[in-house]
């Protein structure tokens, strides 16, 4: 299993969003950066994700798993652009913020650090079981 981390805009799409939709989950459709496009092209059924509600809030809010792997994006009239479907599994206990996060030596590498504009990217093994524990969850 690999993990990853998806930014939404709490008022466009945000946790409470996710979780409505509940097992059936949602498209991440609307992501037009490459970079993101093929983070997503990389993610098998039952990865992980963090829900980070960017902008005003910048914290992670939840946890979600990938329930189908990459198809075309319904909102795209181009062929080149592909999204996953993804469900929420849980929130977190404690938000976890990016302000949190950048003070936290072990997580300096962490590309939410290092290009916190990438909508969707990748989270390593390590990277995960530390923000978990500040979270207060193991996922």
């Amino acid at each position: 299993m690999r993990y990853w981390l998806f930014k939404s805009e709490p008022n466009t799409w945000g946790w409470d969003h996710q979780v409505a939709r509940g097992d059936k989950g949602e498209e991440w459709d609307g992501v037009r950066n490459y970079q993101a496009r093929n983070n997503m092209r990389e993610m098998k059924l039952g990865d992980r994700g963090f829900f980070y509600h960017s902008v005003d809030e910048k914290h992670i809010v939840g946890i979600v798993e990938v329930i189908a792997e990459a198809h075309p994006d319904s909102t795209a009239d181009d062929p080149r652009w592909e999204c996953v479907d993804i469900k929420a599994v849980m929130p977190v206990k404690v938000p976890v913020t990016l302000d949190q996060i950048k003070a936290t030596p072990e997580l300096a590498e962490m590309m939410l650090v290092r290009n916190s504009r990438l909508s969707v990217q990748p989270v390593t093994d390590a990277e995960w079981k530390i923000v978990c524990a500040m979270a207060g969850i193991t996922a």
